[in-house]
């Protein structure tokens, strides 16, 4: 049985007997066809996921099992993080045996996301928990998205508890500081599984001109600059998220001459210009959002990745990225592999990287590795 593997996730078809009439989010024990206990969690008999799977010991799923899985969750990041860093992931869902909750650390303020019916039940529970270990100014909730729609929910947004957030946040990141806007922007506010990546960048653009496509609130391009890129152009199709990044960049003693802010359509911006570029950072919203659209999602990885590596200067660096759970590693190396084909670039991996450590992945549990970059140098 893959539960016994650690995989998170019982589905339907697995099930005999028992989820009829069981409410969505219900705590419940999953026994084998001889009776034996085999996990318990909580089911939703609405959903292809029938079970999410909080621990294979025969024990309550009650408030005393959410603290210790947070108690785990916060030992870990305190092993793996540094102590100046002001903004990180606190709870990375199944990756820390809590199923559908995501909890993000922005300075004093938290931003959750309970994305299933189960995360809303044990919402309480989380919450008390975060405030006895933190005490955070305040908790805010960001739970929005297909998976919630196919559990049933509607979107929700509000403080959980104490205060509601201000309208910028600004934190430390590798001495790097960013602008996040937690009550608006993208996920919880920033791309915070990029920490890593945006160091790397910082460490390869000393000279070069630097191309910072689907920028967001530009952290690659603050990263680029703080490593002495001699010109970062950012391209995205928000003026407002574009706008976080320039209100940050003095703030990191930056030359406002290095850079350029491009509202506009990377596909548009990518196809239009000559301009060859040094470094090209390529980090676009999911393509392939299910598995239905995973077609459509390939040839929009492989134009992206063609029409960047036109623009890509010889012995140029690319930085690829994929953040589509439903294209795997492989698929997404093939597709890169053939936009380079048909650029008539051809190009070397230099390195493969997925999440940071503060976004751990359960072993048994592949669904849930859904970033993947490629550091390729043409």
């Amino acid at each position: 049985m893959p539960v016994r593997a650690g995989h998170p996730w019982i589905f339907s078809g697995a099930v005999a007997v028992g989820l009829d009439g069981a409410e969505p989010g219900e705590p419940v024990r999953v026994l084998a066809a001889d009776g034996g206990f085999v996990a318990a969690g909580y089911a939703n008999p609405r959903t292809a996921i029938a079970v999410r799977v909080l621990t294979l010991d025969d024990e309550p799923v009650d408030r005393a099992l959410v603290a210790r899985r947070l108690d785990e969750a916060l030992a870990l990041r305190r092993a793996v993080l540094p102590d100046d860093l002001t903004a990180h992931r606190i709870v990375n869902g199944e990756g820390d045996r809590l199923p559908g909750v995501v909890v993000d650390r922005y300075g004093d303020f938290l931003v959750c996301q309970l994305f299933t019916a189960g995360a809303v039940r044990l919402a309480g529970d989380v919450v008390a928990a975060l405030q006895a270990r933190l005490s955070p100014r305040g908790v805010y909730e960001r739970s929005e998205g297909g998976v919630r729609a196919e559990e049933g929910l509607a979107g929700a947004r509000g403080v959980l508890a104490g205060e509601e957030p201000p309208a910028r946040i600004t934190i430390v990141e590798n001495g790097m500081r960013l602008v996040a806007d937690v009550l608006h922007g993208q996920k919880t506010g920033l791309f915070l599984d990029q920490r890593d990546n945006r160091l790397r960048v910082r460490g390869l653009s000393g000279g070069r001109r630097v191309l910072n496509a689907f920028a967001y609130t530009g952290g690659f391009a603050i990263a680029a600059a703080l490593g002495g890129a001699r010109h970062v152009v950012s391209v995205d199709t928000s003026r407002l998220a574009l706008g976080l990044g320039e209100a940050a960049w003095p703030d990191n003693g930056l030359d406002p001459a290095v850079a350029e802010w491009i509202e506009g359509d990377v596909f548009d911006y990518l196809r239009a210009g000559r301009e060859r570029f040094d470094l090209i950072v390529l980090d676009p919203p999911p393509f392939v959002r299910r598995r239905r659209d995973l077609s459509s999602g390939l040839r929009g990885y492989k134009d992206v990745n063609l029409q960047a590596l036109r623009r890509l200067a010889p012995g140029g660096w690319l930085l690829t990225c994929s953040c589509s759970q439903h294209l795997d590693r492989a698929g997404f190396r093939q597709v890169v592999a053939a936009a380079a084909a048909d650029a008539g670039r051809p190009a070397q991996v230099v390195a493969e990287f997925g999440h940071p450590a503060d976004h751990p992945t359960a072993l048994g549990h592949p669904e849930g590795e859904y970033l993947k970059a490629l550091l390729l140098r043409a």
